[in-house]
């Protein structure tokens, strides 16, 4: 967080130099300058977001939250490269005609449903963290709950479990979930 009105020093100035020095996390500005072209300039030199006073705390943490995600996206939970696991057989994900099959009976599903398990079955036996789901299915916009993911999880381990798929989602608690063989 930064507020661009700095007692020695100009807060611009400041996320200049943090980006010339090759700092890469989130930076969020937090001013009273709220004006269109104060936004603009200070998006311009380097932050990525940036909040105008007063504002909602609400709208101040939904803001960091999507920061956070955004930077820490690249981020790998696990500290070791895992291997791929192989196909379950009998669960096909078909990325392109966005269908999904058991056997030979094709899964209907939701658009997220779909999203969700594609994502998951592209990094199969990986956990993928909350953060990147909600980023890479909602968008890193989604101000909604991340409640949302949990119901959509729910439903589709009751669909894959209804069509009895070779494969199960399960949770890794605090981090997120994986596809794996079940």
């Amino acid at each position: 967080m930064l507020d661009l009105g700095l007692p020695d020093i100009d807060g611009l100035d400041v996320c200049r130099q943090l980006r010339t020095d090759g700092y890469d996390n989130g930076i969020l500005i937090l001013t009273a300058r709220g004006g269109e072209l104060d936004r603009v300039v200070g998006l311009d030199v380097g932050a990525d977001d940036y909040l105008g006073k007063p504002f909602g705390l609400a709208e101040f943490l939904a803001r960091a939250r999507a920061l956070l995600r955004r930077t820490t996206r690249g981020s790998s939970v696990a500290s070791a490269p895992v291997e791929a696991a192989a196909p379950a057989p009998g669960l096909r994900v078909d990325p392109r005609a966005r269908r999904v099959w058991v056997g030979p009976e094709e899964v209907a599903l939701t658009s997220k449903e779909f999203d969700l398990l594609a994502m998951l079955d592209s990094e199969r036996g990986q956990v993928l963290s909350r953060e990147r789901l909600m980023d890479e299915v909602w968008d890193e916009n989604w101000f909604g709950s991340t409640k949302t993911l949990d119901v959509t999880v729910g439903r589709l381990r009751q669909k894959l479990d209804d069509s009895q798929a070779p494969a199960r989602i399960v949770t890794v608690r605090g981090v997120g979930f994986r596809l794996e063989a079940g």
